[in-house]
């Protein structure tokens, strides 16, 4: 959504929807004005800005904002969560070690299915209105409706499981059966898969808006559509948590994988998305300085976030990333044993991976702590890459109205890799979207083959799978999907315990075993001689590795040169003191109420099983 289009969630926010069917007590939501069907629905505008309050329910504190994209997918082989003690909240989140009573499952529990209303309340009144059979923007308003219910079902289902089914809105539902239990994933996802079908027909591509007198904006596409069906048929083919117990994934999964890979095919011959030629340049001038116009159509979908306030915005770049001047919380921090699966040459580490604080001119680059491994931020939304309009270093505001990527074109290709691996094994085709998506991160053309960066050739299916796991948590890192991955792939415990086992070896100088999930990282990393120390440099505006004096794969010299400070990093440099805070902060603090068969799925939260007797609990709470 573009500027123009965020300013009519304000205009309209919610009330047009609640309204419009007379389901108040249902939404548990205050309308701003009254109207009716016949007055939201009336015409093409009036569709068009009820559609807008359904994009608005992706953002905000409980959705996309923060709590979805950044308390709920950590903690995995990559991020983990905020130091500090249990809290029955963020931090419990974070440590799997979540109750059916934290406060912070309730609002997005409810925000997603608001969305689902709300897009169901679309869904059965824009084919009614008078011109829908020849009217090309009320097709795609259709299209829309139902590509965002089943992105807003999509996310419950991940965190919660199976679910009641909604496909109606709620005045056709409630006296038909007030009290619905849930129903599987399986049948749910079947279901938004079909759905999916339908919708992409509806929606054009993004080269074509023009052609039906839309404006060009940040509205769902059909490569998001198809993108999003790409992934919810990985999903369902998948490894899950079901309510009797255990992970298990259908007999007929192959089939949902041929869906994900005919989909993303689709996006990739059409011509109309393609990588941006710089990892840096699409996070700090793409969306770092809220850029409107995508020449290459790498961010496919968006949720994006207008308002500078908890209802409509986003607190990314203030809850994550480097503090400025101060002003933040840096609560997602990336485990240095993945810093370590990056290649040095690799650009996207730098980018992924923040290690530093700015000080209070906005510029200089400060250390974010002596104990330099357990404090290393999250780097793709950065305050300090704000831009247009940016902000004084002094202000305190804590909403930066970045938008959350929820899909990618880079996505695109290694779900395409990964579905076309598991059909037929390592083709041609999959060896050249895996590599184009490396090349990239090394800043080389995306399109020539370089054996230097691209994987090695003559991989049986389950190697190559192995560095699949490899590339996704290098290109993906951050953006939420690294946790969901791992648990289709039936993969986060074992990740959980080679993640723990390793940051105990390195925190008392030892050197980490390559993981047996996925493809090892630079052998220069499985060392036991890496530095004890780095040396930060003084007044240095750099946002990179070239902030420190030193390499992080060679040992670091004894003394502390003039112009630097000495931060400590894999492990103390005294034998009086053999574990550093890897150990005791880091480690011990990560995923640590983790039980397989349980873990891989949140509490239901107890108001809504309050006030629906029939909402039964996930297993092991």
């Amino acid at each position: 959504m573009n500027r123009h289009l965020n300013k009519l969630i304000i205009a309209v926010f919610i009330g047009t929807l609640v309204t419009a069917v007379g389901c108040k007590k249902f939404l548990n939501q205050t309308p701003i004005t009254e109207v009716g069907a016949d007055k939201a629905f009336a015409d093409v505008p009036s569709a068009y800005k009820t559609l807008i309050g359904v994009y608005s329910r992706l953002v905000g504190d409980a959705g996309y904002g923060i709590r979805l994209s950044l308390y709920y997918p950590v903690d995995n082989d990559e991020m983990q969560g905020p130091t500090g003690n249990p809290d029955n909240d963020r931090r419990d989140i974070a440590r799997y070690a979540a109750t059916s009573g934290n406060a912070q499952i309730t609002n997005p529990f409810n925000q997603l299915f608001q969305g689902i209303e709300y897009a169901n309340i679309c869904i059965d009144n824009i084919p009614k209105m008078n011109d829908y059979a020849t009217n090309k923007q009320l097709q795609r308003m259709q299209g829309e409706a139902l590509t965002l219910r089943a992105q807003f079902y999509f996310e419950a289902i991940r965190n919660w499981g199976d679910l009641p089914a909604h496909f109606a809105p709620a005045y056709a539902l409630a006296s038909a059966n007030p009290f619905p239990s849930r129903v599987s994933s399986d049948s749910l996802y079947d279901h938004l898969i079909a759905d999916l079908k339908i919708a992409e027909d509806l929606v054009p591509w993004r080269n074509d808006i023009p052609s039906i007198g839309d404006q060009v904006d940040e509205r769902i596409t059909k490569g998001a559509v198809k993108g999003l069906r790409a992934r919810i048929a990985l999903f369902r083919g998948g490894f899950a948590l079901r309510q009797t117990g255990g992970m298990q994934r259908g007999s007929n999964y192959q089939s949902y994988y041929q869906i994900a890979k005919d989909e993303c095919n689709d996006i990739i011959n059409s011509g109309q998305h393609a990588l941006n030629p710089s990892f840096k340049a699409l996070w700090k001038d793409q969306v770092g300085a809220h850029a409107v116009a995508d020449p290459q159509g790498e961010l496919i979908f968006q949720a994006s976030a207008i308002g500078a306030t908890g209802a409509e915005d986003t607190k990314l770049g203030y809850y994550n990333g480097p503090r400025v001047n101060g002003n933040g919380n840096s609560s997602v921090n990336p485990l240095v044993t993945y810093f370590y699966l990056f290649d040095s040459m690799d650009k996207r580490r730098d980018v992924t991976i923040a290690p530093y604080f700015v000080g209070p001119d906005g510029i200089t680059k400060i250390s974010p702590g002596t104990q330099l491994a357990t404090v290393l931020n999250d780097g793709k939304y950065r305050r300090d890459w704000t831009s247009n309009p940016a902000m004084a270093p002094t202000n305190a505001v804590q909403y930066l109205g970045l938008k959350w990527q929820i899909l990618r074109y880079a996505d695109v290709l290694l779900m395409f890799a990964e579905a076309e691996n598991e059909l037929n094994g390592p083709t041609a085709a999959a060896y050249n979207a895996i590599n184009m998506v490396r090349r990239r991160g090394y800043g080389k053309p995306v399109s020539t083959v370089d054996p230097t960066v691209d994987i090695p050739a003559g991989l049986t299916k389950a190697e190559f799978f192995k560095y699949l796991v490899r590339e996704r948590a290098l290109e993906l890192g951050g953006e939420g999907i690294r946790k969901y991955d791992l648990i289709r792939w039936n993969l986060l415990s074992t990740a959980i315990i080679e993640s723990r086992n390793n940051l105990n070896k390195m925190a008392i100088a030892t050197a980490m075993i390559a993981p047996t999930y996925m493809a090892p990282p630079p052998s220069y990393a499985l060392t036991s001689a890496l530095p004890v120390a780095m040396l930060f440099k003084s007044n240095s505006t750099a946002d990179d590795a070239t902030l420190f004096a030193n390499s992080f794969y060679f040992p670091a010299p004894s003394g502390t040169p003039a112009g630097t400070t000495r931060l400590t990093w894999i492990a103390l440099p005294t034998s009086t003191a053999p574990r550093n805070s890897i150990g005791t902060t880091a480690a011990d603090r990560y995923a640590t109420g983790y039980v397989t068969g349980k873990g891989e799925l949140l509490p239901i939260p107890q108001p809504a099983r309050d006030a629906n007797i029939n909402l039964g609990q996930n297993p092991g709470y």
